[in-house]
């Protein structure tokens, strides 16, 4: 028999993971894999580690709270789910009866997985209609640039033989924006 291996995963820093944890303690899990980062992107931390950590072959069982803690895509979600499944472990959601071992629920993960994606990108528009209403009534200006305000120096510093890299970290600004501005100037 294998572990029952948990994941609990919130969008911010200011989130708190402790009800998925409590969950996903009750639910009998012996090892849990928490972080703070976004479902939007596929590379967590946690969670790679936490497909390295199942055991080929031994029956492990990964679960999670809700299916959108794992993947915020359908794409990546079976992704996920295959990378599960060539090690012998299955995936198990707490708030829905999905159980990955027969095609039933490969078919309900799927359907769940795209309702999910579909969720997020409603969100998506209403974040960005709301953004849009608020520029209407100027009351959003968006993110000031940073980079641009700085266009002056970072040309000084390259014509005086300072590297890109170096031109960035010295103003605190990404190395594409050095780059686009040197391109520009």
């Amino acid at each position: 028999m294998g572990t029952i291996i948990g994941y609990a995963r919130v969008s911010t820093a200011g989130q708190s993971l402790d009800v998925q944890i409590e969950q996903l303690t009750a639910a009998g899990c012996k090892k849990i894999f928490s972080e703070k980062a976004s479902g939007a992107k596929d590379d967590r931390p946690k969670l790679r580690e936490l497909i390295e950590y199942v055991r080929r072959d031994e029956g492990d069982v990964v679960v999670c709270s809700k299916l959108d803690r794992i993947a915020r895509s359908s794409r990546h979600l079976l992704q996920v789910v295959d990378q599960l499944k060539e090690k012998g472990a299955e995936l198990r959601v707490l708030n829905s009866p999905i159980d990955t071992t027969s095609a039933h629920g490969q078919l309900q993960l799927q359907i769940l997985a795209a309702f999910a994606e579909f969720e997020l990108a409603i969100q998506k528009e209403r974040r960005k209609e709301g953004i849009e209403a608020a520029k209407e009534k100027g009351v959003y200006v968006g993110r000031q640039p940073t980079a641009q305000k700085q266009a002056g120096k970072v040309l000084e510093l390259i014509a005086a033989g300072v590297p890109k890299l170096e031109v960035a970290k010295r103003l605190g600004i990404g190395k594409s924006s050095v780059y686009r501005i040197a391109a520009a100037g």
